[in-house]
């Protein structure tokens, strides 16, 4: 049977497509003189981008980021002896802060969104340091 704290894994994993996804939200059904999306090109299509679309690419690249760390961070605990329960908590209290973090991005809620960051990383050090 799956535990909790690998289906927080595939979550993290999947995060970054869901950012590339609202990144190019509605964007399929423009014509291409109204900016519609070009997967020949998607990056550049991407740099090109403003406002909601440009942050939800950010918010991409930053889950990208944050994701080696809190996959070392959860294998090490478990491989240290950490309580199944205490790892599973500290995962899924790390991805709904992300999911939070990922809104208030797009939202554009920057003062917010930096506190939900540093609340996420003190989660995951504390995931990390969870067998001691």
């Amino acid at each position: 049977m799956t535990n909790i704290s690998t289906w927080c894994i595939l979550i993290a994993a999947l995060m970054p497509i869901v950012c590339a996804g609202i990144a190019k939200w509605g964007a399929f059904s423009k014509s291409t003189t109204e900016g519609s999306f070009d997967n020949n090109q998607p990056r550049e299509w991407l740099a090109r981008q403003q406002g909601w679309r440009l942050r939800a690419n950010a918010a991409q690249a930053n889950c990208f980021e944050a994701l080696p760390f809190f996959v070392g961070a959860l294998l090490w605990a478990l491989h240290n002896g950490a309580t199944q329960h205490r790892v599973d908590l500290l995962a899924v209290s790390f991805i709904l802060l992300r999911c939070v973090y990922v809104a208030l991005y797009v939202l554009d809620l920057a003062a917010v969104r930096s506190l939900v960051w540093v609340t996420a990383l003190a989660v995951n050090i504390a995931l990390l340091f969870s067998a001691a």
